[in-house]
């Protein structure tokens, strides 16, 4: 048997010669057509005559039946050329029409199963023959590639040869493409050591391309040049729950991931209720001792919303945004935005409105507006979904958006919600025009949010972006009990907001505040002059949503300022003198309802009764919220915590875990824990 020469698999393709293909071509016909009526019952006397046994029959059927494929396989070669037969050959997957991923880093090659000819049939009087053995098959693969070299076997005519290297080359990536495949449980646990299980669902280091706007932590400035801070709120807690993904994955989130205030922001806390919706928050400040920095104070200003009750709460009117392309297919993406779907629905009411529009190499409408009182149908749409193609997610949204605004109402809440792993590659991706468009929508009443999935091709930056910008919160969801935070337990703070463009600044008193840094908010910062511009957007607060911010300051007339006075400094103004002795600062709110275009102000003195004298006076809210906010700054690496560690964040967040019903604080210092091995 003469073997295929397999030493040239790369050797380069010269066009076959015209006539040559013509006449190779009429000849393979021929020879193609006898096999074929052969294997169809022409010859059924020769083959399963009583001379024959009938284990010889099926024995020539099965040789009859791979020399006609090999054959095929040898016109397909011939016609399409060698590089098609290449990667048919590098990326056919057995039983899909799919790729193989080359998990092992070595080549794969399909099995001798692939067929590029139509597959002929036995004759109906008579069974198929049974599939052959492992080896058997090999046995007969290799007789297949010895008729491709011109050598008869006594079944069936040998192919007409290929002219020169043409014939050469198709013999060669033919015999590959015959190689039997390594099996997939193989290729996943090849080279690793027996002890150690791999977790499929976890992204090898080498492919995070996730990606995160890239910001300094906040630094120190000092009362007496730049005495004001302003910054627009944040209620999100995407960062959060994807710094918790890669810790318990045993590696520290990167350092961009990482926003304190969206930290901080993702507990619950039990802070003073505002009463009425018309004046919807409460501010609460406390003043207690720095627990990283003796000498120094934190003043944590927490403001809680206003929680609508069931009569209060508007009419939604929701078009749900879901990407379906090929990377949403893991279990951690389109089947978990489809549970949280299904959880969101389960909270709507009858009169509340559901469509449902996905987008991957196109977009299209998979459920038009519907009424939750048709929750079947709804939630039949939502069972349907299924990913695959590539990620058109601009058009996406604008068909979202056309479908939001045919069934505005003006008294409803009209928003699209984006359920993604963040992979904009086809259509419009440029930030800019994506972000004009919503704040065009955003304009017209339509808002957007964001529930993202999935890692490793995760655009938090432009998923921040796009939520800023829409009047809407953006969440991650790395879980199914994160789902049900999201849109279960805060399905109303989610969906439902109680004021819009909400900005506070700070004014710091240099008679008593000689330095001040805010931690956090590095992203949401805003210029002084914004603070009192109704033109310029900010925060929405959804409903019962609280804001947790923390100042550090440094008193005036403390030797551990990291900023040197100036030398030709103005005077106090005589304002802040009449308030010296009494006032650290002094707290604005502005904050617009949500029907109204012109803003409201709410005030309120940071002053010296609103302290105490030892941390552990503070209450445990205060407590929690401040160790969350160290645990934050050690993961970015912030440089102002001096010999504060892991161990400290511990110990404080358990002294203020008390009541805790979904065992969020639990999970916090356990993190915490893990993060002080967790691999960069």
């Amino acid at each position: 048997m003469i073997e295929p020469d397999l030493t040239q698999l790369s050797a380069p393709v010269p066009p076959p010669d015209g006539d040559a293909k013509r006449v190779a071509l009429a000849a393979a016909m021929a020879a193609f057509e006898k096999g074929a009526a052969e294997a169809q019952g022409s010859a059924a006397p020769q083959r399963l005559s009583h001379a024959s046994s009938p284990m010889e029959g099926k024995r020539k059927m099965r040789q009859t039946f791979y020399f006609n494929r090999a054959l095929a396989a040898s016109i397909a070669a011939l016609m399409i050329g060698a590089p098609a037969a290449f990667m048919i050959s590098r990326n056919y997957a057995p039983g899909g029409g799919g790729s193989i991923s080359n998990l092992s880093g070595g080549p794969i090659s399909p099995p001798a199963e692939v067929a590029v000819a139509p597959r002929m049939e036995a004759p109906s009087a008579f069974a198929p023959a049974p599939a052959p053995s492992a080896p058997m098959a090999r046995e007969e693969r290799a007789k297949t590639a010895g008729a491709l070299g011109g050598r008869a076997d006594g079944v069936a005519a040998p192919p007409p040869r290929l002219a020169g290297s043409v014939r050469k080359d198709a013999e060669q990536r033919l015999s590959r493409s015959i190689q039997p495949a390594k099996p997939v449980a193989a290729m996943n646990t090849e080279g690793a050591r027996p002890s150690q299980p791999i977790d499929t669902n976890v992204v090898p280091e080498s492919e995070f391309r996730d990606r995160f706007e890239s910001k300094e932590t906040g630094p120190v400035k000092s009362a007496a040049t730049e005495p004001v801070s302003t910054f627009s709120i944040d209620v999100d807690a995407a960062s959060y729950a994807f710094a918790r993904r890669a810790l318990n994955a045993g590696r520290l989130p990167p350092k961009d991931s990482v926003r304190v205030e969206e930290f901080v922001n993702y507990f619950p806390y039990d802070y003073p209720k505002p009463e009425s919706a018309q004046a919807p928050f409460k501010p609460t400040i406390t003043v207690t001792p720095s627990p990283w920095s003796p000498g120094n104070r934190l003043v944590h200003v927490a403001i809680q919303g206003y929680a609508l009750h069931s009569a209060e709460r508007p009419r939604a009117n929701l078009v749900f945004l879901i990407d379906v392309s090929g990377s949403m297919s893991p279990q951690d993406r389109l089947p978990l935005v489809k549970n949280a779907l299904r959880m969101l629905v389960d909270e709507l009411k009858p009169e509340d409105t559901v469509a449902v529009v996905t987008y991957a190499s196109g977009s299209g409408v998979a459920l038009e507006p519907t009424k939750v009182a048709d929750k079947a149908k709804i939630l039949a749409a939502i069972d349907a979904l299924g990913a695959g193609g590539s990620t058109a997610g601009a058009q996406g949204i604008q068909d979202a958006y056309r479908l939001a605004e045919s069934n505005f109402d003006r008294s409803a809440v009209n928003r699209v919600i984006l359920a993604t792993d963040g992979d904009f590659n086809v259509g419009v991706t440029d930030q800019s025009e994506l972000k004009g468009l919503i704040e065009r929508k955003r304009e017209k009443g339509v808002f957007l949010s964001i529930l993202g999935v999935g890692q490793g091709n995760y655009n938090d930056a432009l998923m921040q972006a796009l939520a800023q910008n829409g009047n809407g919160a953006a969440v991650y969801v790395d879980t199914l009990n994160e789902a049900r935070k999201a849109l279960v337990e805060e399905a109303s703070s989610t969906l439902f907001p109680i004021a819009k463009d909400v900005k506070i600044q700070v004014e710091w008193n240099p008679a008593r505040v000689s330095e001040y840094r805010l931690i956090g908010y590095e992203t949401r910062a805003l210029r002084r002059e914004d603070f009192n511009n109704d033109k310029v957007d900010a925060g929405d607060v959804g409903s019962g949503h609280r804001i947790t911010a923390i100042y550090e300051i440094t008193p005036a007339g403390s030797e551990k300022k990291l900023i040197d006075d100036l030398r030709y400094g103005k005077n106090m103004p005589a304002a802040a003198q009449a308030h010296a002795e009494s006032e650290l600062g002094f707290l604005k709110l502005r904050y617009k309802l949500p029907k109204e275009e012109a803003s409201r102000l709410m005030t309120q003195p940071i002053a010296d009764q609103q302290g105490v004298e030892s941390l552990t006076h503070a209450p445990q809210d205060v407590r929690f919220s401040i160790a969350v906010a160290a645990f934050a700054q050690l993961l970015k690496g912030a440089p102002y915590l001096g010999e504060y560690g892991y161990d400290d964040v511990i110990g404080l967040a358990q002294s203020a875990k008390g009541d805790d019903p979904f065992g969020y604080r639990a999970e916090f210092v356990n993190l915490a824990r893990l993060a002080k091995s967790a691999r960069p």
